[in-house]
């Protein structure tokens, strides 16, 4: 009896998959790396043959550890970073490389190269925009296609398919070619809510009229909730399963999280609509679910169905947190290595800093937290990071001062987007938390205080892969919908409230974060 799925998430430099059972119990899981090419600044490749290998290579061992047969496995699902992955004619890996070099043929979700051209995109004010913010990202598919064909020419013209990453899994285990709508709608301007969703005048005006035959993209999407097909033989066996495993449609990492922390909402809209998903790891998605349209500037979004049926997902981001403190601890840290081990000295000598100094603790250092740019609300992706307060100090104790007001500017840019949300008719008051910040004692007191939210961190180890093992179980029919999977699968939570003794602390904070933005402005108007 299939009573098992397996679920693989790709992120930024891993693979991990896991077993669950019908509960939603992770049995099991394993990881394994992969590897990214920097070879300019801005640019940032992965090469797809081997993220296959680590994905095969992380089922195989996670199956092994749950003790379960490959004909117990239902269903497997993928999510993945929404990066581009360009193959030929023949199905072969089509380099994106400047330099020619065959194996870098996807560009990386935070790959920035494409710069001028989400400008370009941005200038045309078409309506597909009203979908994203307003504004074009240079981390969505369109810029980066958009470079492709003006900068590697022959390559474009040897392309015969370009994939999200999750879509790439998901041929690479069916040979369908079929397109999640979660993907297709989220990153490609595909407008699901149309009869037509791709708008061909847009694709005209932005020089990608032929993307459509170039890139094998169908002019129909698949909904979450459907079933790509079953493995090939050979996936199969490279994964260590079955091809009566069936696959589900692929995911954005993002929203795998938001329904692995608010699938148990799933089949009640109403109370759905009250809670926010933030997905926080080398950057945040903040994930919020609505039954109306609610568009808002410097939103991703809002985009039909690309969850949950009839509901319209709408997303703001970070696109620097948790790579932020990273690169804090690596500029400031007079040579240590941003490890687990380094952050957990740094945060205990923080908590050991503020029970010294109280609340008054680093509070003349401000910092704003757009080193790669400002994803959201103000949609800005040239806008650059901002430290105010530094002292000729480079010992451990300072380092630990400005992590700590880092931290505080991270939380302080959630409360940003999250005013900027309710200011578009979203009411809010539930932040569901999930990812590596959940491991960060600093943020996840931050997320409450400095927000003014009821905040939560699921029991459950790894929500992100919990997500894409709920659509796995409905695509493997262990249940009807998503809203019977995310009933019986999801867990429970850990919470926190506010501490309204600290109101006043943070409310300072964030004016004088909103005063921080204004100088910047001010300093770059300066002719």
């Amino acid at each position: 009896m299939r009573e098992h799925v397996v679920a693989v998430d790709i992120g930024t430099g891993s693979a991990r998959a896991g077993v669950f059972d019908q509960r939603g119990t992770l049995l099991a899981r394993a990881d394994r790396p992969i590897a990214m090419n920097r070879p300019e600044e801005n640019h940032a490749e992965h090469d797809s043959e081997d993220i296959w290998a680590a994905v095969c290579a992380a089922v195989r061992e996670a199956r092994e550890r749950a003790q379960v047969s490959a004909a117990s496995i239902a269903a497997i699902g993928f999510d993945a970073t929404c990066s581009l992955v360009a193959r030929d004619r023949d199905g072969a890996p089509l380099s994106v490389n400047r330099q020619g070099e065959a194996r870098w043929d996807t560009i990386v979700w935070l790959d920035h190269r494409a710069l001028a051209e989400a400008d370009f995109c941005t200038a045309t004010q078409h309506p597909v925009l009203d979908h994203s913010g307003r504004v074009m990202s240079p981390e969505m598919e369109m810029p980066k296609l958009m470079w492709l064909k003006r900068n590697l020419p022959h390559q474009w013209q040897k392309a015969g398919y370009f994939f999200d990453l999750a879509d790439y899994m998901s041929w690479r285990s069916t040979g369908s070619t079929a397109r999640s709508r979660c993907t297709l709608t989220a990153k490609w301007n595909y407008l699901a809510h149309r009869e037509r969703g791709w708008q061909q005048d847009y694709l005209d005006r932005i020089g990608l009229e032929d993307l459509l035959d170039r890139g094998g993209l169908p002019e129909e999407t698949l909904p979450v909730e459907r079933a790509v097909g079953n493995l090939t033989a050979d996936a199969a066996a490279e994964l260590g399963l079955d091809t009566e495993c069936r696959v589900a449609p692929g995911l954005i990492d993002a929203y795998a999280g938001a329904l692995g922390v608010l699938g148990g909402f799933a089949g009640d809209p109403e109370k759905l609509e009250r809670q926010l998903a933030l997905i926080a790891g080398t950057s945040s998605c903040i994930v919020a679910f609505s039954k109306e349209l609610k568009p808002g500037f410097g939103m991703w979004g809002p985009y039909f169905e690309a969850v949950l049926p009839g509901l319209w997902l709408i997303e703001g981001g970070q696109s620097a947190t948790g790579a932020l403190l990273d690169h804090i601890v690596r500029v400031h840290g007079g040579g240590l290595v941003p490890s687990v081990d380094t952050h957990r000295q740094i945060i205990d000598r923080v908590q050991e800093l503020r029970a010294i100094h109280g609340v008054d603790f680093a509070d003349r250092l401000h910092v704003l937290p757009d080193f790669h740019g400002n994803r959201s609300p103000l949609a800005d992706p040239h806008a650059l990071g901002v430290i105010s307060g530094l002292a000729l100090d480079s010992s451990f104790d300072g380092l630990c001062r400005l992590y700590w007001r880092t931290c505080v500017a991270i939380a302080l840019g959630i409360r940003h987007i999250l005013e900027m949300m309710k200011d578009a008719g979203y009411q809010l008051d539930t932040l569901h938390v999930t990812g590596g910040h959940v491991r960060n004692p600093l943020l996840m007191e931050l997320y409450s205080d400095a927000t003014g939210c009821r905040v939560v961190a699921p029991e459950t180890p790894d929500a992100v892969l919990l997500g894409t093992a709920m659509t796995a179980a409905v695509a493997g029919k262990l249940y009807r919908d998503l809203a019977g999977a995310g009933d019986a699968m999801s867990s429970g939570g850990k919470e926190r409230l506010p501490n309204p003794a600290l109101r006043h602390v943070y409310d300072r904070d964030y004016r004088r974060f909103l005063a921080l933005y204004r100088h910047r402005a001010e300093l770059e108007s300066m002719e």
